[in-house]
């Protein structure tokens, strides 16, 4: 367990531009920042980071929190970890006792999965550089392509023995259980029982996350014995943590480069990223000779909007620049092309050139794809009108990916120029290719299709306070649709306990507006005093915001009809006497991430409490005049409530089945509820017609 002082360590140490930006490249907007969403596939900037409030949110899937929770998301991390993550990366010493068998046993798949991942990836690396056997073989090997130490220890390169159990035997003696051997693709189980090394007599590449975890390895047959395999890399199989089409190989090592250069070569091969590293080149990553994944462009795409596709210039490298370059375009990247000379591939080209000498060849070689493709097509085609048509087809296709109307107008128009045709027809081409892929993607949905657009996504996550008029007259938020995060929210309690407080029975017909703004109201200003009260011993004590909420619904014996800010209510009362105690800044920290995202949306517009101060012909201001406008939300919210109860009595009046004793009686609740009406009218600015 980690105690409690080490937690706001790790809290205080956190800040939420610096870790997300290890993932996410984020663009300065007004006070805060914007980046592409790590959680879906985002192709405009709908992930705002606040520094002010240690806060990410994205508007478009509605996922985010503070450091901790954004870590929990994105990593797949528990709370613990996450802290643990956060205090290795600013340098805080955990202090805590050694988790016990039991506690092992306890832990999750994924979690037991990373951790035996680690331990391999240390094993490896000992058995490389402190045995016969190692030393003689695997670090040989690296050795002769050339490979720096400092380079070889950056990729955590390793080396697996030729004994077709050792690993499996040493992981089983270290404690780690056959379960996870197995899951992580380590070790296969034989029929016999027998668990044997998937990689043994191999060199090892580790695959990083993004973040640095290890999700699985890829391993390279050495010695004469295998000498003319059909396959000499084998990588770990696909697992809960790790998916080939998921990760692309090296950007855990390239993702600063490539933000800092703001493109990103794509190579094959994990030879080729090392000797580039080597070599001065770090923004380059390689997708390990597999045809490009949406996810794996997903990726990328947070980091930069420019790649390169960097492959040697035979057969093979043609086919696997052209493979990727429709999805590519279809995400809003600008792709180029560049082809390596005869014999040369981004490794031995690497060893040969440094940096400087690299980087001015691939600014002088590469090429637009729509010119790599045109200059293909002419030199296929060779004037047969049939291969040329078809070429210019595939030349339409890829343009009618472009998402980015004035782009794809300019490359129809270079495609016309080039190929001399119609720049008309070419037009036509393009919108005829654009329809089929949206009837394409259409069926692609409604067959089943798990990935769906971003944009489609129907639900108000952000609690939309719209400018509109209440029954009233008086402005009034709109509510919209209520998320999903509001809906049966049982936020746990700071000691990490489900609480059951937040949820009461009594229902209320109170305005939804002025409850959320009555919660705005809490976890913006909670902790500030508005105005002073007379206690039992009839002395004058301070009222907080807080406080005069809670008090004025107590007297009146009122609920929030929303459970959730009935809890925030609640919670903001427990602290309110706290010691340096700041509503705002509780809520966002809090580690229940459903309340600490509830919480910044309440807190994300303060221009909407300014627009109703307005309407209400009180202060604009935040902080001026809070007692003037917490009692007119007040007023408004019973405002609501009483209206209802009148309705409702005068339908239970016009009822037949109503006696007339119990119309005497409605009679008079009704003339009460009048009174009360015009009172709060008042309060609101409101007119009541007799």
């Amino acid at each position: 367990m980690i105690d409690r002082i080490t937690t706001d360590k790790i809290k205080e140490a956190a800040q939420i531009v610096d870790v997300v930006s290890d993932f996410v490249t984020l663009k300065r907007s007004g006070a805060n920042y914007k980046g592409l969403c790590p959680f879906h596939d985002d192709r405009t900037p709908s992930f705002m980071v606040s520094p002010a409030k240690n806060y990410c949110k994205c508007f478009a899937c509605g996922k985010g929190g503070n450091p901790i929770g954004f870590i929990m998301e994105h990593e797949q991390l528990s709370y613990p970890d996450a802290l643990r993550y956060l205090a290795k990366k600013y340098g805080i010493q955990v202090e805590e006792k050694e988790m016990t068998a039991e506690e092992r046993a306890a832990q999750t798949e994924r979690e037991s999965m990373f951790i035996l991942n680690e331990w391999a990836l240390k094993w490896f690396k000992e058995q490389m550089m402190n045995t016969q056997d190692g030393r003689a073989i695997g670090l040989a090997y690296f050795r002769e392509r050339g490979f720096r130490d400092d380079i070889i220890e950056k990729f955590q390169l390793g080396f697996c023995p030729k004994g077709r159990d050792t690993m499996s035997r040493a992981a089983l003696r270290e404690g780690y259980r056959e379960q996870f051997l197995v899951g992580t693709g380590l070790s296969i189980k034989r029929e016999d029982g027998s668990v044997v090394d998937r990689f043994w007599g191999r060199v090892m590449f580790p695959w990083h996350t993004v973040g640095g975890k290890v999700a699985g390895f890829g391993g390279r047959v050495l010695d004469a014995a295998t000498k003319g395999v059909a396959v000499k890399y084998q990588n770990s199989p696909e697992s809960s943590i790790y998916s080939k089409r998921r990760e692309l190989y090296g950007l855990f090592q390239a993702k600063q480069a490539i933000v800092k250069m703001d493109q990103v070569y794509m190579v094959e091969g994990y030879t080729d990223v090392i000797s580039m590293h080597q070599c001065g080149i770090e923004n380059v990553v390689a997708n390990s000779g597999t045809a490009l994944t949406k996810e794996q462009i997903h990726l990328l795409h947070r980091f930069t909007n420019n790649i390169t596709l960097l492959y040697d210039g035979d057969d093979a490298g043609i086919h696997a620049a052209q493979r990727g370059t429709d999805m590519l375009l279809a995400a809003g990247m600008n792709v180029k092309i560049l082809l390596l000379p005869d014999g040369d591939d981004p490794d031995s080209f690497a060893r040969k050139h440094n940096a400087e000498d690299f980087r001015r060849y691939v600014e002088e070689h590469q090429v637009d794809f729509l010119k790599f493709k045109t200059n293909l097509a002419l030199a296929e085609a060779q004037n047969d009108p049939r291969k040329l048509s078809a070429l210019v087809a595939e030349i339409v296709t890829s343009i009618s990916f472009i998402p980015d109307e004035i782009t794809r107008s300019l490359y129809i128009r270079e495609t016309a120029q080039t190929m001399r045709m119609d720049e008309k027809m070419i037009v036509r081409a393009v919108q005829n290719q654009m329809a089929k892929n949206r009837e394409e993607e259409y069926r692609r949905k409604m067959n089943g299709g798990t990935e769906t657009a971003s944009n489609e996504r129907v639900a108000v996550s952000e609690l939309e306070l719209n400018e509109n008029s209440n029954t009233s007259g008086n402005y009034s938020p709109k509510l919209g649709e209520v998320s999903e995060e509001w809906k049966g929210l049982s936020p746990s309690n700071d000691n990490g306990n489900t609480s059951n407080v937040g949820n009461p029975v009594i229902s209320t017909a109170a305005s939804p507006a002025a409850e959320l703004l009555l919660a705005q109201l809490i976890v913006r200003h909670g902790e500030k005093t508005i105005c002073e009260a007379e206690d039992e011993n009839g002395n004058q004590v301070p009222l907080t915001v807080t406080e005069f909420i809670f008090y004025s619904l107590t007297q009146d014996g009122l609920v929030f009809s929303n459970p959730t800010v009935q809890f925030i209510m609640n919670k903001a009362m427990e602290h309110i006497n706290d010691p340096g105690f700041v509503a705002e800044k509780y809520f966002l920290g809090h580690h229940n991430a459903q309340l600490s995202s509830i919480a910044f949306q309440l807190s994300m517009d303060k221009e909407e409490l300014s627009k109703y101060h307005t309407r209400g012909g009180l202060a604009t201001s935040d902080d001026d005049r809070l007692l003037e406008l917490t009692t007119h939300v007040l007023a408004d919210m019973k405002l609501s409530i009483v209206r209802s109860e009148i309705n409702q009595i005068m339908a239970k009046m016009k009822s037949p089945t109503t006696s007339k004793d119990e119309g005497r009686e409605l009679l008079l609740q009704y003339k009460e509820l009048k009174d009360a009406e015009k009172r709060l009218a008042k309060d609101c600015g409101d007119r009541v017609l007799a």
